[in-house]
């Protein structure tokens, strides 16, 4: 019996040491990409690590999480990591995003050119490497992105409104920008497509016409209760034949957020000028967010063709092109 105890007691060391063994780092050198889907099981993300050679055992990981309490706690995006990495540093990065603590948050409403901005300003990327990776990186595994640049502002290309407004948080002496921005591509995907694809399929609307619908309401409006409504309104007029007569469009297209929008302005030869021109211009103007992406796709219903902001930032709506003009002179003083 002592002997049959001690066994055990020998088992049980010897498990609890490979156990261990399984859980630190495997080594190697760069870094390595994974993109975790939503609605991934911890076994399926465990067998992804190991196949990128970044754990040593499926089941040591899977173990580790249950103990962790940590199974329903894994991130969806695509994150970059380490080989030099252990399982608790590797599932610390699965469950808060986090895998240094440079922190980069990218806000609704914001272009590619304010996130080159930014990188540059964190000193984690030259002045211009996003715009420069617009044509000369390979995003050909998004393939929800637009086909093609015809049309498209060549500030923002292909990729403008489709990086997900968030706050990531990124290694510091890995990083690079490519990555960075498949990261944003990712958790756009897994956000967006993955949660709402049926739903945008089913809206009549194709996936590219409801993004830069979603860009425009979210140029547009100050809170969430607005974002149905001007979504209501602005797709009533592109059903009407009606210019969208979106200011945000010309702002864009000209690189002028906040300066006063002159008549000359308005008479640019662009179709991102929806004062000018009918339609939806060739594609967002802005990352929007999700309550943006929503009202987009579930627009609500109102009787109103017309809104303005006054001086307070507080909506005024209007029936018709009358009422409009009086809300004019009442607000924009």
């Amino acid at each position: 019996m002592k002997k049959l105890l001690l066994l055990l007691i020998g088992l049980c060391i010897v498990a609890y040491a490979w156990y261990q063994h399984d859980l630190s780092p495997l080594g190697g050198t760069g870094p390595v990409r994974l993109t975790v889907e939503q609605g991934m099981t911890v076994e399926q993300v465990g067998a992804l690590l190991a196949e990128k050679g970044l754990i040593r055992s499926p089941f040591s990981f899977k173990t580790y999480m249950k103990l962790q309490r940590a199974q329903t706690q894994v991130q969806a995006g695509t994150f970059i990591f380490r080989p030099s990495m252990s399982v608790e540093e590797i599932v610390q990065v699965l469950r808060t995003g986090k895998s240094e603590e440079v922190a980069l948050t990218i806000p609704e409403g914001w272009t590619v050119a304010d996130i080159d901005a930014l990188l540059a300003h964190k000193g984690l990327a030259a002045s211009g490497a996003v715009l420069d990776c617009l044509t000369r990186c390979d995003f050909s595994t998004f393939d929800f992105l637009p086909k093609g640049t015809k049309g498209l502002a060549l500030r923002g290309g292909r990729l403008e409104g489709y990086l997900f407004p968030e706050t990531y948080f990124v290694d510091e002496p890995q990083f690079v920008p490519k990555f960075f921005l498949e990261r944003l591509l990712g958790t756009f995907r897994a956000r967006v497509i993955t949660e709402y694809g049926d739903e945008i399929k089913a809206s009549g609307h194709s996936f590219h016409e409801i993004v830069t619908m979603a860009s425009l309401v979210e140029a547009e409006t100050r809170t969430d209760d607005e974002r149905p409504i001007v979504a209501g309104i602005l797709w009533k007029r592109l059903e009407a034949g009606m210019p969208l007569g979106v200011d945000a469009t010309v702002r864009y297209i000209l690189e002028k957020p906040t300066a006063a929008i002159t008549q000359s302005d308005l008479e640019t030869k662009s179709p991102y000028n929806t004062r000018k021109f009918k339609g939806l211009p060739p594609g967002p103007i802005e990352s929007p967010g999700m309550a943006s992406i929503l009202a987009a796709l579930r627009p609500q219903d109102s009787p109103y063709w017309y809104y303005l902001h006054d001086s307070k930032g507080l909506i005024h709506y209007a029936s018709t092109n009358d009422e409009h003009n009086e809300n004019k002179r009442r607000y924009l003083r």
